[in-house]
Parts: C-alpha cells; structure tokens; sequence
C-alpha cells in the first residue's frame, strides 16, 4: 500500500532533529524524484560518499570516479563529499526526507535495514553476474536483505588493529606484544612509569571507542554470538560478563592510558599522535596501515597486534572484529535513463580493478583476487593476523538509536561521570524502549 510505504519512510527520521532535517533536505538539491537532470545527453548522477579524509584508499575511489567520467563523458558524477563522523547522520536524514542521492555508500547490516524497509535502494539482483566470480557469499551477505541484494562492498575492515611502537615495548621489556590481559595491564603501568602515554586515542567523534576498543572487548569477553543474543533477548548488555567488558574502559581511565585530550582530538589526529612517537599504541582499523607503516618512512619500528586474551573469557582471542563496508547502492526512485547510469557506474567502479589497486595500497578486501606483486609486506602481514575469524562490529549489529546511547554512556566513562555498570544499564534501557 502506498500510505505503508511512507509511513516506513516518515520512521526513518528517528532521534534526527527537525530542523537539521528540512536544512539537509533541502539543501541537498539532488532529489532523485527530479527529472535526469541532464543537458543534452548528458546525464548526471549525484554520488554521496565519506571519502574526505586524507586515507589511502579514499584517493582510489576518487581516482577511479575521476577515470569513469573521463572514459563517460556523457555521464557527470556530482559527489557530495561528508566527513564520517556527519555521514551516517545525513543518510538517515535524507532517507527520511526521501531524498537519497541517486548513488549512495551504505553500511551493511542495522545501518541498512531501515534502508531497505523504506524501500529506498533499488535491488541489484539482475547485475549480481558481474562480481559473481570474485566476491564470495559472505562478502555479500551484509548487504543482502529478505533475499535480494541492495550493495556491492568495497573494502573489508578490521577495526580492532592494536599498532605498537616497538621501541618502547622493547624499553619496557616487552619484545613482543603482550599475549594475555594482565600482562598488556603490567605493560600499560610501565609505561606511565616512564611518562609515556600508554594509548593514543582520538574520541571526539565518540565511534573510536565504541567500534575500535569495544568491539574487541566483548569478542574476548562474551564471544561472537552476544550481540545477536542481545536482539534476540536471550542476553542483556547488564549481564555480568558484559559489564566486564565495560569495565576495562573504566579500569584504563582510571590508570590514565589514554591521552588527556582523547575525547577533543579526533582519530587522524589521535594517528599522528602515535606516529609522531607521543604514545606507544594506537587501536585503530587495518586502513591506517597505508599511513602508520605502508607509506611512513618508520614504518618498520610499529607492530600489530590484536587484544589479549581475557581469564575467564568466553570469545576466541584470535578473532579480530571486521566488517565488509563502503557499499556502493543506487536509488530505488530513479527514472530509467539513470537508473542505466547508476548501474553502468556501479559495474565500473567496483570490479576486479578497483580491488586490486585497493591491495596494492595496503586495503585488506573481501574479494577473491589474485595479490598484486607489489603488494606490501605489511598488507600480507595484516591478512595473517586477520585470517583466523572475524567478530561483529558493535555498530555493525546494534541499531543507531542504541550505539548512540553506547558511544556517550563510553565517552562519559573517560571523564570520570560515570562506570561500567550504569552505561550497562542505560544501553539495556534504551533497546528495551526501542520499538
């Protein structure tokens, strides 16, 4: 029925204030309910993206952007360019006013279902031959919904990646990372015995926590299958063990891991923090890799790791939390003409190409190809480490509304306003009140 599907819509705008919404809306000029737009034959296609910061692999997205024009001249790909920590936010609000972009980065999984329940992404099922041969079905399933197929990924990122400076794990006596809880706890007070800040870490846009640290917490901790539990209300985030979890935030605050500022740098700034050799780790994604060891001079005095196991924990210390991401979809409103641009910009842009250049830069993907010859000695390290089971994503699979509760009630810990327990009560509170 047509009055379900705008209610559906009408939804999608959840804690989103009003007026952020209408300045959004409007502002946006791209309504995919417009006619093509085009001059002549040309036609021109909007394209919202998070590729504004300067990582390596958002250069191969707009170099590739960049080759499909040159090489189309009758299609124009008009980007609007947002930084990832307002990206999410301006998704949900020009769904909401039902004016996506004609092409769209998505996530996978709780950030897409709304998407898809407001039938907002055109389903791509008919095109799925083209990458049928080099993206394997788990690579797909995040962004597979109710059976048909609504993205195609670009890149696979672990989140969790521990870089270490060598030097002063070495000058610590530690000339391997530490590989259990309490030893990577007695590294952490040495440091601060030598004034050295144990942890860079860069807060200010509040998913570094959350996403980075967190997620590897209640792998080690709880194990994969806690998150779908929790949805399924076959387990609480006030569980004990959850808590537990929480409460190694609140154990590093209070043993001062973290530099003073965390929660007013953001995480390039909290990057450069670790390279300039201010702290002696950083617990960021594997894309960080291009800029900490790939293409820094240094690079060989940082290690990798992954978190420690825990005593008593019921995950495997192993897995590393990792997510397919960047999925490139289309608008489900568009009129035929650009439809067919949509999709033959779709078929260029991700393809056996763009995976390979992504390798060669470092970027870990979910395709099977073959590894480039100049692949870096640092990727092939990073796919070993990553190799051995992936973990969910804390945002992966809890809803926004939810993960924003998570991410304050994290950030509130690091000042001190707050403890393990009640940010456990308040995130169960919030699922509990989503309706």
């Amino acid at each position: 029925m047509r009055t379900s599907k705008k209610m559906k819509k009408v939804m999608l705008v959840g804690t989103v204030a009003l007026t952020t919404l209408v300045s959004s809306a409007c502002g946006n000029g791209n309504n995919a309910a417009e006619s093509s737009g085009d001059s002549g034959d040309k036609v021109t296609l909007s394209f919202m993206h998070p590729w504004t910061s300067p990582n390596v692999d958002n250069e191969v997205y707009k170099a590739r952007i960049a080759e499909f024009e040159k090489t189309h001249p009758n299609i124009v790909i008009k980007q609007d360019g947002v930084a990832s920590a307002q990206y999410k936010t301006k998704l949900r609000t020009l769904a909401a006013a039902n004016s996506l972009s004609d092409i769209n980065v998505v996530w996978p999984g709780a950030d897409l279902q709304p998407l898809v329940a407001g039938d907002l992404l055109l389903p791509i099922d008919s095109e799925m031959a083209n990458w049928s041969s080099i993206l394997p079905e788990d690579a797909l399933a995040g962004f597979n919904q109710g059976g048909k197929q609504y993205a195609i990924p670009t890149k696979q990122t672990f989140v969790d990646i521990v870089y270490y400076n060598k030097e002063m794990f070495s000058s610590i006596g530690y000339e391997a990372f530490p590989d259990a809880y309490d030893k990577f706890i007695d590294a952490v007070k040495k440091l601060k015995e030598k004034n050295i800040t144990p942890i860079s870490l860069g807060n200010k846009e509040k998913w570094p926590l959350q996403s980075s640290i967190l997620s590897t917490l209640q792998e080690r901790f709880v194990g994969s299958d806690f998150l779908q539990k929790v949805l399924n209300k076959e387990a609480k985030f006030t569980d004990p063990q959850y808590v537990k979890a929480l409460s190694v935030i609140e154990e590093l605050t209070k043993l001062k891991a973290f530099n003073t500022d965390a929660n007013n740098m953001d995480s390039v700034q909290a990057q450069d923090y670790f390279i300039q050799g201010k702290a002696a780790m950083h617990i960021s994604s594997s894309t960080v890799d291009s800029r900490i060891r790939i293409t820094n001079e240094e690079g060989d005095k940082f290690g990798i790791a992954l978190m420690p196991s825990v005593e008593g924990g019921l995950g495997d210390a192993k897995k590393s939390a990792g997510v397919v991401q960047f999925g490139i979809a289309i608008n489900s409103e568009l009129d035929e003409k650009k439809k067919q641009a949509a999709l033959e910009f779709m078929k260029f842009f991700v393809n056996e190409e763009l995976y390979k250049e992504l390798i060669s830069k470092g970027v870990v993907v979910p395709a099977k190809v073959d590894i480039p010859e100049d692949a870096s000695k640092y990727l092939k390290e990073m796919i070993a480490l990553t190799g051995n089971g992936t973990s969910p994503v804390f945002d992966s699979v809890i809803p926004t509304q939810i993960t924003d509760v998570m991410q304050n009630g994290l950030q509130a810990i690091t000042v001190g306003v707050s403890t393990a327990e009640k940010v456990a009560q308040d995130v169960q509170t919030a699922l509990d009140n989503l309706k």
